[in-house]
This record gives structure tokens, C-alpha cells and sequence, in this order.
């Protein structure tokens, strides 16, 4: 019910087994309340995510006209993108001690503000007739501005989702906010390709990108008033708290279900994402495809992906098959990036690449907000009712040093070709075909060794289920023990 409604109703309870029937003395206790200003909430991360995304994905559909506006190389035009991997390594403890310490609200703000000064400086910095070195810096100095709102940003759909959503919701409302972030890239490798035609319209296409970035910021700064609804909307948004860092880390370290998710999902899933979306132009136009078509299949890319995202998320959150659809999707992720390994070395071949790159946003992307939701299940703390923010401490970090390395160690692995008679790349001329093959063999192996190891139970579905039905003992034995013998 909206503003004013509520229904159902819960405490903090433990994890043991309990009664098919709603206790009514626990209805007494607290009256859970949904507001229609999450929705507003959630647009505006929404907007935040999509633009922090075309500020990271600018020069990459471009990067050919970048280094030669910037008089820089290939691999330093990518590390354009890579600054944002870099940045959010150290900071993604400290962004999620800002959540719950300061709130969604500051963070948000705060995010919003870093993410303009960014956008503005970058533009700022490439007037005609300045010196290329220093261009080159105010570009690196406005990327890494940028690179230091995007950790305040991409933390906040879990727990948006979780403080101000019913249960019922929640996967859909973490999947449009995580989904918004890869509609940023879709916009990025749209708009770039079709702004910057040349490289002396690279200052146009900044500017492009600086002015949705003053009015978001303005909207968030007036119009998010608190970081939480006056009352909850779920038992574990009532329990929604962390628990100290160090704690948390050994719990997860406890945790093979949540090991297994992060190990295989970070370096098959996110790493291969961040490489696609970096690297697609430069791969392609070796065997001659256009700027505007290596746009076209990442826009491809992103909305299957979010397409897929949409009809899963809805899935789930009416059945909680998470464990199912993550592993079928997940195979056929895998199968989609061998096929981009093949056929993005193939010339003459639009038809079959477009294909592939919708197929792998259709089954690659899908899986996002789906992983994030697993991700909490696997990790509850059902004794407490936290939804442990730790895994996110965690979780990040890995992703963006599995992206960075596999950038890395891709680049590393190409050679120089002397003569490409299709190329319509620049002066650097690379062949992708050991890294294509590098990269769908290491998707592979962590794909099957996620659908053959993982599994978890559903603990925060579990203690929801508790805060409606109540508790019953087993057997003798104590809640209170239960729970003790479940959590370790």
C-alpha cells in the first residue's frame, strides 16, 4: 500500500524453522509502510548511474579520434577508462563505510557533485591551442574525479532496494538501478561515435557529456530529503544495518557459496563486461568495421542486456529462482563470448558479430542485478537480520582488479601487424586473435566451476519468512541455537 497503507509486519527473529500461519501477536509489533517517493529516489540513481557511465565510457568508441586530439597512444587513451577500475579499488571500503555511517542521502549527494566537477573539468581542459601534455592531464584529472563519484554511485542500488522497497520489489528496483549504469554505456557508444566524427569535435562531445551532469546534480541536491523512509518497508530493512568490517570478512571468508559466487562471477562475468566495452572498437576495426558499427554492437550489447535484465529481474522476484536462472544464464553467457571470439576476427561478417554481441547482452547483462540480489541471500546474517555490506567491500574490489588485469593482460597479448588491408583503425594496427581466445577460454572455466559448485540456501528470504510466520523449536533445540549452527 502507498503512503499512508502498510501491511504485514516483523522483528528481528532467528533462523529456525517456524509455523505455516502468521503469528498475530508479532502483527502487533510493527506495521511495515511503503512511500511513493522511492520512486523519485530511484530515478535519480537511476540518472547518477547512466551518467558516471558515459562520463567512464567517453574516448573508448572514439579512441582513435581521442589519441590523435590528445597526441597520445591507444593504450593511454584506454587508460582513460581503466582510471575508474584503479580509483575504485581503495575506495570501495571507504564508499561503504560513508553509506552507513552518513547515509544514502550524503552519498548520493556527494557522488552527484564529483561526478559534474569531472564532466566540467574535462571539457575545462581541451580548448584548442593549449599544449597536448597538459590537455592529456586535465582529461586524466577529470576522468579520475569522475572515477571517484562512481564508487559513491554504484554501491547504492542494494541498498537503496533494501531501505526503501518491499520485498516484492526489491530485485525488480535493484535491477533497474544497477541496469541504468549499462544504459550509460549504451548512450556512450551511441552518442560518441556520432558526435565525434573527427577528432577536432572531441571538445563538442565533452560538453555533450557536461551538461546532464549539472542537472542531475541540482536534483539531487534539493530533492533527496533522507536516506530512509519514516518507516520501513520489510523486516530487513528494519535489520538493515552492517556488521563491523573485520567481522563480516571472516564470516565471508567462512562463506564457500558466497567465495564461489564472487571468484566466478567477478573474473567471468564483470572482467569480461569492463573488456568488451573498453576494447570493442579497437578489436573490430582491425578487420575493418566502422566506429559507427562497433557503436551499434554495443549499444546491441547493452539493450538485450537490459531487456534480459527486465524479464529476469520480474522472474525472480515472483518465483526466487536465483540460484537457476543465474547458472543457466551464466552457460549461455560463456557460449555467447567463445562465438565473439570467433567472429569478431572474421571480416565482411556484420550480421553474424551484431548477432553475438546481442546474444552476449542478452545472457550476460541479465545476470547483474540477479547476482547482486544472490549475493545478499548467500550472505545474510540471519542471526542478526544484517544485510552484511562487507561483500560489497569485497565484492568490488575484486571485480575492478580482475578488470584491470584483464585489460591489461590483453593488450599485453597482441601483436603488431605490418600490413591490415581492411583495418580502419589508426596508426596502431594490433591482432586480437590470442586475446579473444584467452579471454572466452577464461569465461569458460569459471562459468562451469560456478554451476557446478554453488549453491546456498536463501537466508534472508528465510529470516523474512520468520518475521512474518513467527518461530517454532525443533526437535528441543533452542532458536537461538539454530541459528548459532546455520550462520557458522
Amino acid at each position: 500500500m502507498e503512503d499512508g497503507g502498510g501491511s504485514c509486519s516483523g522483528i528481528q527473529t532467528v533462523c529456525s524453522a517456524g509455523p505455516r500461519t502468521p503469528n498475530p501477536d508479532l502483527k502487533k509489533l510493527l506495521v511495515f509502510k511503503v512511500y511513493k517517493r522511492r520512486w523519485f529516489v530511484l530515478l535519480l540513481v537511476c540518472l547518477l548511474n547512466c551518467s558516471n557511465a558515459t562520463i567512464w565510457l567517453t574516448f573508448a568508441p572514439v579512441a582513435d579520434q581521442s589519441a590523435q586530439y590528445l597526441s597520445v597512444t591507444l593504450e593511454e587513451i584506454n587508460w582513460l577508462s581503466l582510471v575508474y577500475m584503479v580509483v575504485a579499488i581503495p575506495l570501495s571500503f571507504g564508499t561503504t563505510w560513508m553509506l552507513d555511517t552518513f547515509g544514502l542521502r550524503i552519498t548520493l549527494i556527494l557522488g552527484s557533485w564529483l561526478n559534474m566537477f569531472g564532466a566540467l573539468v574535462r571539457f575545462c581542459g581541451t580548448p584548442p591551442g593549449q599544449s597536448y601534455s597538459m590537455q592529456y592531464a586535465v582529461v586524466m584529472l577529470g576522468q579520475t574525479l569522475g572515477a571517484l563519484a562512481q564508487p559513491l554511485i554504484i554501491f547504492t542500488p542494494t541498498k537503496l532496494a533494501a531501505l526503501w522497497f518491499p520485498d516484492h520489489q526489491r530485485a525488480t528496483a535493484n535491477m533497474i538501478a544497477s541496469m541504468s549504469n549499462p544504459l550509460g554505456i549504451l548512450l556512450a557508444n551511441i552518442i560518441s561515435p556520432f558526435v565525434a566524427k573527427t577528432s577536432a569535435q572531441i571538445p563538442t562531445l565533452l560538453v555533450a557529456y557536461a551538461v546532464p551532469t549539472c542537472i542531475i546534480c541540482f536534483l539531487a541536491t534539493v530533492g533527496i530529503r533522507s536516506s530512509a523512509p519514516p518507516m520501513p518497508p520489510s523486516a530487513s530493512a528494519e535489520s538493515s544495518g552492517s556488521e563491523p568490517f573485520v567481522q563480516g570478512l571472516k564470516l565471508l571468508l567462512k562463506n564457500k557459496a558466497y567465495l564461489v559466487l564472487l571468484l566466478c562471477f567477478a573474473r567471468s562475468g564483470v572482467a569480461v563486461f569492463t573488456c568488451f566495452s573498453t576494447l570493442l572498437e579497437q578489436i573490430l576495426c582491425v578487420q575493418g568495421y566502422a566506429n559507427d558499427f562497433a557503436g551499434l554492437c554495443g549499444a546491441l550489447f547493452i539493450v538485450f542486456g537490459v531487456v534480459g535484465a527486465g524479464a529476469l529481474g520480474l522472474y525472480v522476484d515472483k518465483t526466487k529462482k536465483f540460484i537457476e536462472a543465474t547458472k543457466i544464464n551464466m552457460s549461455f553467457s560463456a557460449l555467447a563470448c567463445i562465438a565473439f571470439s570467433v567472429v569478431s576476427l572474421v571480416p565482411h561478417q556484420k550480421a553474424a558479430v551484431a548477432a553475438v554481441c546481442s546474444l552476449l547482452g542478452l545472457f550476460g547483462f541479465a545476470i547483474f542485478p540477479v547476482v547482486m540480489e544472490l549475493s545478499v541471500e548467500c550472505s545474510v546474517s540471519c542471526r542478526r537480520g544484517h544485510v552484511g555490506r562487507t561483500r560489497l567491500h569485497i565484492g568490488v574490489l575484486l571485480q575492478q582488479v580482475q578488470s584491470v588485469l584483464y585489460i591489461i593482460l590483453l593488450q599485453a597479448l597482441t601483436k603488431p601487424l605490418a600490413d591490415s588491408p581492411l583495418s580502419t583503425c589508426g596508426d596502431d594496427i594490433l591482432s586480437w586473435r590470442v586475446p579473444m581466445m584467452v579471454l572466452a577460454g577464461l569465461c569458460t572455466l569459471f562459468t562451469c566451476t560456478f554451476v557446478i559448485f554453488f549453491d546456498t540456501p536463501y537466508r534472508r528470504l528465510e529470516a523474512e519468512e520468520r518475521a512474518m510466520y513467527g518461530t517454532k523449536q525443533s526437535n528441543g533445540s533452542a532458536p537461538a541455537e539454530q541459528a548459532s549452527s546455520e550462520e557458522a
